[in-house]
């Protein structure tokens, strides 16, 4: 899945250390563009962080999985991105929703000349 949209939040690194040695998480906001604008959470790990190189108001397109997961008797979802390409990823196509067909418009010759 992927969702396209303006960074406009990046929140602190976080890290620590787990079973499998040192791990890194950065979470930042995005802002879909809509008729009501939705703001997704989403988590980059590890060397994702460097790769990406996000800013405060970057375009994006962020390939992203969903998962939930349980911890004691609560549902817990994050949202992570295993790829980001910035400036919207060209042709990409996003879930914002917003995509409308081209609007045809004709003059008045030409809306004289009907097949029927």
């Amino acid at each position: 899945m992927e969702l396209t949209g303006k960074v406009i939040a990046l929140l602190p690194e976080v890290q620590g250390q787990g079973k499998n040695g040192t791990w890194r998480k950065q979470e930042f906001i995005l802002e879909i563009p809509s008729q009501y604008p939705k703001k997704v959470c989403i988590s980059l790990w590890g060397d994702k962080i460097d790769q990406a190189d996000l800013g405060i108001n970057d375009s994006v397109t962020a390939s992203i999985d969903i998962e939930s997961r349980e911890y004691n008797s609560r549902w817990y979802t994050e949202v992570k991105a295993w790829k980001v390409e910035k400036g919207g990823g060209g042709n990409a196509p996003s879930n914002s929703g917003s995509a409308l067909p081209p609007v045809t418009t004709f003059t008045e010759d030409e809306s004289d000349d009907l097949p029927f």
